[in-house]
């Protein structure tokens, strides 16, 4: 039997739209057999995810997206198959998210001073979590009618050299890196095509990645292009490493992403699940 995999996706815990239980009915109706939780630096939704994937007969993964500074570009790093207690991931994940906090504040600040007052207060009033992300001051944006769309909206607002752009300061590669295997789980590069990396910096990070400790790339995820989907499984198999698929599911709102909705990987690829011992 064929299984269907989705190895990436976010929660109200973190910058989805559907609460935890929500994301699992949504993955089970629409035929996912496997399916992870990955939200950005925290682990608050998995104890609801799996208890759901289990009364569904969906098999769970816990997961996370850990972010990332390398040579001054944002990165993200799954983490699948974690242990949620493990003490190096929380509490990395915990100063991350010290910084998180911060910076939401900073960006409410940066908006003010554009003139768009009260973003801070209207951003956590879009998060369902205790975690407020870029994207929930985009949706108060939008709402506020500062731009038609969550693109429009980072583009004018919230990306380098905008009014509300704030650097990111997260762990480094090796931390991140050696929080996930310090829990258990296997390390994977998010979206790698996304970062519009050269093809020379991208084979560094990965090289990088692949000497801390890594195990796998995203070669098929909801922002790869099909052309995306071969050079990423090339990378994987020039380093040796597995490779994931995960669509990167933020909520309904996003339509062109659906849950489940993945090609196979590319021939050749070594997917990161072969060895794994799956039940519900």
């Amino acid at each position: 039997m064929t299984l269907h995999f989705d190895l990436h996706a976010h929660s109200t815990a973190s910058d989805g739209s559907l609460s935890p239980a929500a994301l699992m009915q949504r993955a089970q109706a629409a035929g996912v057999d496997v399916m992870a939780l990955t939200d950005h630096d925290t682990l608050e939704g998995l104890d609801e995810a799996a208890a759901t994937a289990r009364a569904l007969g969906v098999t769970f993964v816990p997961g996370v997206e850990v972010s990332v500074t390398w040579q001054g570009i944002t990165v993200h790093i799954l983490g699948l198959s974690v242990d949620a207690h493990n003490d190096d991931l929380s509490q990395g994940l915990a100063d991350l998210r010290k910084f998180r906090d911060w910076r939401a504040e900073e960006i409410g600040r940066r908006l003010a001073r554009d003139g768009i007052p009260g973003a801070y207060e209207g951003a956590r009033g879009f998060s369902s979590g205790r975690l407020i992300s870029r994207t929930h001051f985009a949706r108060f944006l939008v709402a506020q009618g500062y731009a038609p769309d969550l693109r429009r909206v980072f583009r004018r607002f919230l990306v380098h050299g905008k009014p509300g752009h704030v650097a990111g300061e997260w762990a480094s590669l090796e931390d991140a890196v050696g929080w996930i295997r310090a829990a258990g789980g296997q390390a994977v590069i998010a979206h790698p095509a996304r970062y519009r990396l050269t093809r020379g910096k991208l084979r560094r990070l990965i090289g990088e990645f692949s000497e801390v400790g890594g195990a796998a790339l995203e070669v098929v995820s909801g922002s790869h292009s099909r052309d995306d989907y071969f050079t990423m499984a090339m990378h994987a198999r020039d380093f040796g490493l597995l490779a994931s698929a995960g669509s990167d599911y933020h909520g309904p709102e996003h339509p062109w992403i659906e849950l489940g909705q993945l090609p196979a990987l590319p021939v050749g690829c070594k997917a990161i699940w072969k060895d794994w011992h799956l039940s519900q």
